[in-house]
């Protein structure tokens, strides 16, 4: 019998036992391209394993009762699907077992429970591209008791697939097409790495020409200033198709809670700007000891363990009120990027620029207002420049909008430049040029305005606030920045 008669014979069993399998909510409409296409469109998708049971072992130590808190917690952010991955190895293949199938059952009715609905991702941590005949059987075995399921609305095939494995990209050209045949009412999508970005995207399309995804998923961990520039670029590689935005993050491994915070707001601001109505955060909690597989990559890599929104101990960071606020609210204000320098240290996203030549410390000796203020005291310069203390703001630069930035600053004995300024990057991340403000007088003085006005130069994608005190042999201080 030729193949696609076994094929299409063993499909019929597989899907004649996956409708007895699980049937939607009784009250529920039957779904829609078209209504799960504008599910996935305006989606607040959070990405999900528990703290204690990374990637596979969410589904070898399966814990409903730590998924149904976990899941309280997202549905309070504001969250309304959750995006969960499975594994062919795990859940068995090319047929899956009874009891994981059942487990992905059960997490979907936890999901459902909090009004969440979910996109699932297969073939994760697999690389059988050769085997398309037990792909597809796995896959719509897998599938098929959802297909008139309206809690889940899409299926991304894998997770950041390579589109120079020509391997690969054969496979996914004929999986494309079985999965749609029998769950034509099911958005598809794949991803591409983070670091391939809009040319792997490019790429993906124009290899997929004859096997089109219904959407594309964007995964961005660049430069958060420069977001707005990228995921534009990334809309630009597969117009005029969709394009969400289905990891974003900043681990607090490598910077301050504060600073995740502000990485997500720019994103999200970012996503408004250019339309994008989906932005999922990578992940909300952070991992214990132990949590990775340690037969992955992944467990080796201290940053993974914290991307979260939630600390293992089950408390917030800063960065779940900003996605929250961007969830329910809609926006998020400059003012998370602790102006008035009133934030505890680990909440702020302020860096010092240039650390050799002098470090500013927030202080409660003098403020402006409030009752802290950020001084220098004693610096120097490098070949590179005055030391500063840096920051970007939330709203995304474009070329030829206008600018505002002010800070007021005051002396002891000051002596040097101190100054406010707007450095304008492109979106390689090459500086272009820089716009200064009026000086602090040198000797002793009171509060006194420095402000600068500038247009965004022709390249510009993002720009970084600083507030500099070089060759002081004094100090300064500095409160009360606004940037618009």
């Amino acid at each position: 019998m030729p193949k696609f008669r076994v094929r299409l014979s063993v499909l019929a069993g597989v899907l004649l036992a996956g409708t007895m399998l699980v049937a939607p909510p009784a009250h529920a409409a039957v779904p829609t391209l078209a209504s799960r296409m504008a599910a996935v469109q305006v989606a607040k998708t959070i990405n999900y394993y528990p703290s204690t049971a990374g990637w596979t072992s969410m589904w070898t130590n399966f814990d409903p009762a730590r998924i149904d808190i976990d899941l309280t917690k997202a549905a309070a952010l504001g969250a309304t699907a959750v995006r969960v991955i499975v594994f062919p190895t795990t859940f068995g293949y090319p047929a899956p077992s009874s009891a994981y199938t059942a487990k992905l059952s059960q997490f979907i009715g936890i999901a459902d429970a909090h009004g969440l609905s979910v996109k699932l991702t297969l073939f994760d941590w697999w690389n059988g591209y050769s085997d398309v005949d037990n792909s597809v059987i796995w896959a719509l075995s897998l599938l098929s008791p959802y297909i008139d399921d309206p809690r889940v609305i899409a299926v991304e095939l894998k997770n950041e697939v390579s589109p120079g494995d020509a391997a690969a990209m054969n496979w996914a050209r004929q999986l494309i097409p079985a999965i749609r045949a029998t769950l034509p009412a099911m958005p598809l999508t794949l991803t591409v790495d983070g670091t391939s970005g809009a040319a792997g995207m490019t790429s993906l399309k124009a290899q997929l020409a004859t096997t089109p995804l219904d959407f594309y998923d964007f995964h961005f961990y660049g430069a958060s200033e420069r977001a707005l520039a990228e995921i534009r670029r990334a809309q630009t590689a597969v117009a005029p198709d969709l394009v969400v935005v289905g990891e974003t993050g900043l681990s607090t491994l490598s910077g301050t809670e504060g600073e995740q915070g502000a990485f997500l707001a720019r994103v999200f601001r970012a996503a408004q700007v250019a339309g994008v109505g989906s932005v999922a955060p990578w992940i909300l909690n952070d991992f214990a000891a132990g949590a990775i597989p340690s037969n992955s990559a992944v467990s080796t890599q201290p940053a993974q363990y914290k991307y979260g929104l939630y600390r293992t101990d089950g408390t917030a960071k800063f960065a779940a009120g900003v996605v929250s606020g961007a969830w329910t609210g809609g926006s998020t204000p400059n003012s998370i990027l602790n102006l008035g320098f009133e934030a505890a240290a680990i909440d702020s996203p302020w860096r010092n620029y240039q650390p050799a030549a002098g470090v500013a410390v927030i202080t409660t000796e003098t403020a402006r207002t409030g009752t802290q203020s950020a001084r220098f005291t004693g610096t120097t310069r490098t070949t590179s420049g005055l030391p500063s203390l840096l920051t970007s703001p939330i709203t995304p630069v474009q070329a030829g909008a206008s600018w505002h930035a002010e800070v007021y600053a005051k002396g002891t004995a000051a002596t040097g430049t101190t100054e406010l300024a707007l450095s304008w990057f492109d979106i390689n991340g090459t500086w272009i040029s820089q716009n200064t403000s009026n000086r602090l007088p040198a000797g002793t003085s009171t509060w006194t305005k420095l402000f600068v006005d500038a247009v965004a130069p022709t390249g510009a994608a993002s720009v970084q606030l600083h507030l500099k005190s070089g060759d002081n042999t004094g100090s300064v201080w500095f409160d009360d920045v606004t940037v618009s």
